[in-house]
């Protein structure tokens, strides 16, 4: 049997459909997508791929069927490397494809619940997911009672370590990544997404969020309740889906009979879905669109679905964050460490700003950059970095596990700003 995951005393709401989304320029490119099946029907005649199934850069592994998404394994052999505590989270493991013939992967941050431990209740998705081309890091948390807040920045935390440090970060695409996260940490996997919009998707299964809700999420995200779920109701999970802004990816699933510890056992059900949504946001592969949109190819067990289809990836039409070209590093002549900026999302209103910072010819042990907003900028969050603001003036040190980096060796932290992105004229001490 699983471990109880319980969450503290604190109902959730209860809510009702979510609304059809308002933006004409998001009906507008659905109705196009519409047009664009109706003719795709039409010529399946005589072509043999839907136009839309175009070859992405990122696309791995053959063509999908029905029975290869349901299927217990993909075409990549995998193997694993275990984390040990520290970086920010408590160690964990990852779970990745051998094979090197085809560039980097996306990859895969999983959270447990509250009081769990990945170990025991998610390990099973890791092989099962690194087999369909993805790298996975299954993340222990500091405190099994820590909450969705605090899964949050171990989520985050831990995505940066695979991509900066692990011994597989070669094998990572670090502008691919996603998470997915069981009750507390499905609502840390939902923060996360809140946190660090440049993620490309999110999962959460059967989560609870007490700490907030979606309305700043421009993530794609999918919410997965159970029937017999009591402890996070299938009402709750709803409620959670509505305050998703219209012009967020978004899909919401309920499963036939299943209770809140369906998703720590292995099941086809659940990874038939979560596959094809990772593959269409992490690889840009609309090959896997088919089993989604308009409707599910496979409603098997599933006793309700809402979704935003035709379900544009990140490089599509409708995705309204921007990236921007990254500056060049502005090295300190005779100084500690280097740095360089670069604005990862922008959207009306405000930006996400990345900084990497990097040690000179000399270890580092400790750091701190300074900048100056611009008008009208003001920082709202930042993760990976401790923040100190004198009116335009910033200053962002390093938290306890990135603060000491060896010659030549990097570290990045982020943060969520509003205004219009500049290219900001940085400075980095270390004492």
């Amino acid at each position: 049997m699983p471990q109880n995951d319980d969450k503290p005393t604190r109902a959730p709401g209860s809510g009702t459909g979510r609304p059809e989304p308002g933006s004409s320029g998001r009906l507008w490119w659905r109705a196009a997508a519409a047009v664009v099946a109706v003719l795709g029907m039409l010529a399946a005649g005589v072509a043999t791929r839907p136009a839309s199934a175009a070859d992405s850069a990122y696309q791995r592994g053959p063509d999908p069927t029905l029975a290869s998404v349901s299927a217990t394994r993909g075409t990549f052999a995998t193997a694993e490397v275990s984390v040990p505590p520290g970086n920010g989270f408590n160690g964990g493991t990852i779970y990745f494809p051998t094979d090197t013939s085809q560039g980097t992967f996306g990859a895969v941050g999983i959270m447990p619940g509250y009081t769990a431990r990945f170990a025991v209740e998610e390990a099973w998705m890791g092989h099962w997911l690194a087999s369909f081309g993805f790298v996975v890091i299954g993340v222990e948390t500091n405190s099994p009672n820590d909450w969705d807040t605090a899964r949050a920045t171990q989520l985050l935390a831990a995505l940066d370590y695979l991509t900066q440090k692990s011994s597989v970060r070669t094998r990572v695409d670090a502008n691919r990544l996603s998470v997915i996260g069981h009750s507390m940490g499905g609502g840390g996997a939902l923060g996360a997404a809140v946190q660090r919009p440049s993620l490309k998707a999110a999962v959460g299964l059967m989560p609870f969020m007490p700490s907030g809700n979606l309305t700043n999420d421009r993530v794609p995200t999918m919410l997965i309740s159970g029937q017999n779920d009591g402890t996070v109701t299938p009402s709750s999970v709803v409620n959670l889906y509505n305050t998703l802004p219209s012009t967020t990816e978004s899909a919401y699933l309920e499963l036939s009979g299943a209770g809140h510890g369906f998703p720590t056992q292995p099941n086809t059900l659940e990874m038939r879905i979560l596959i094809p949504w990772l593959k269409t946001f992490v690889d840009d592969d609309t090959r896997y669109t088919q089993f989604l949109c308009p409707s599910l190819k496979d409603s098997t067990g599933i006793r309700t679905y809402r979704n935003t289809c035709p379900l544009v990836p990140s490089g599509g039409p409708t995705s309204s964050p921007t990236p921007s070209p990254s500056s060049s590093p502005s090295p300190v002549p005779g100084g500690p460490c280097l740095t360089s900026y670069r604005t990862v999302n922008s959207w009306p209103g405000g930006f996400q700003g990345e900084v990497t910072v990097t040690a000179g010819a000399s270890a580092v042990n400790g750091w701190t950059v300074t900048w100056t907003l611009s008008s009208g900028q003001s920082i709202s969050q930042v993760w990976n970095g401790t923040l100190s603001t004198s009116g335009s003036a910033v200053s962002v040190s390093n938290v306890s596990y990135n603060g000491s980096l060896q010659p030549s060796t990097s570290t990045t932290f982020g943060f969520i700003a509003a205004g219009t992105p500049s290219t900001a004229a940085l400075t980095c001490t270390s004492p």
